[in-house]
């Protein structure tokens, strides 16, 4: 039972991140109807401008809590990856709205590629080392074990998610956002600015981006300039797995997504002797993906919205 509690909490922890890069896919692709690809890339941004946060303020004031740095470095990358999404859905999406589906999503993976090239020229190749700012005392939980950092985590996702749930269902902003997923066309002509919109939805989803990404870089103590792509393609399965343009599937499915992953390489693992263990976890995750999307290829929560991928 401890182990089963272990692998639920390990599970949380990674489906809470695998959540909040799903919900800027998913977001993204109820308004737009453009799978953005170069997502997983911004929480890269994210890491690695909360790295570089981190590093001033221990020049400046190294004497601040280390929860206190964290935070900061929260709030930091926050605008840093919020301008690069705009950047980002100005430059390149914008003219392709109305191209052929192909188009934007090949002009996704070049800006991916893009946004790992500028990385590696800023802040260099190797694997850089992210401070540990909390107390590395574990917490007890029923047998089993979390860290201070991981119940920040917990914390952090579950309040975006609920903010951002919030923000969709009861402002202004989120009924617009409602109202051009719904028919763009129908809700510029009751005064919705879809530009404007696009713009929010993008700003939005990097911001929990930015989350994710200073807290990966937490929780695993090490970034690199492409840690995005991984993490990345995980949250576009978790957004399909759970209904892609739905916002509570997106949730539903990083947290699912998760777990699955903890458990397979815990329990499988250990059935295997090790052969199946923690080095082959994405088997697990992208197995139950297809056999969900067989038997229901809207996903979990999926809307009508998602008959349009």
């Amino acid at each position: 039972m401890d182990t089963f509690i272990q692998q639920i909490i390990n599970g949380l922890v990674l489906g809470s991140m695998y959540a909040l890069v799903a919900l800027g896919y998913t977001m993204v692709y109820g308004v737009l109807n453009l799978i953005n690809f170069a997502h997983g890339d911004v929480l890269m941004i994210g890491a690695m401008a909360g790295l570089t946060i981190l590093k001033l303020l221990q020049n400046v004031a190294p004497g601040l809590p280390g929860f206190v740095q964290l935070g900061i470095a929260i709030v930091g990358a926050i605008p840093v990856c919020m301008l690069v999404n705009i950047i980002i859905e100005r430059v390149a999406y914008r003219r392709l709205r109305n191209a052929p589906r192909l188009a934007p999503l090949i002009t996704a993976i070049g800006v991916s590629i893009l946004l790992q090239t500028f990385a590696m020229m800023i802040w260099g190749r190797n694997p850089l080392p992210f401070p540990q700012l909390l107390s590395s005392d574990p917490i007890m939980v029923g047998g089993a074990v979390i860290s201070q950092t991981q119940v920040l985590l917990l914390v952090l996702a579950a309040a975006s998610m609920f903010g951002l749930v919030m923000l969709v269902e009861k402002t202004r902003m989120g009924r617009a956002m409602r109202a051009t997923a719904e028919n763009p066309r129908v809700a510029g002509l009751m005064g919705v600015d879809s530009n404007k919109v696009i713009v929010a939805t993008f700003a939005i989803g990097a911001a929990l981006a930015a989350v994710a990404g200073v807290m990966w870089g937490a929780n695993y103590a090490s970034i690199q300039f492409a840690m995005g792509f991984v993490p990345g393609l995980k949250a576009f399965s978790a957004a399909v797995l759970g209904g892609i343009g739905n916002i509570y599937g997106a949730m539903i499915g990083g947290i699912l997504l998760g777990i699955i992953e903890s458990l397979g390489a815990g329990y499988i693992g250990d059935l295997t002797g090790g052969f199946l263990g923690s080095n082959y976890q994405d088997i697990f995750a992208f197995v139950v993906l297809i056999l969900v999307l067989t038997v229901r290829p809207s996903g979990i929560m999926g809307e009508r919205v998602a008959d349009r991928a």
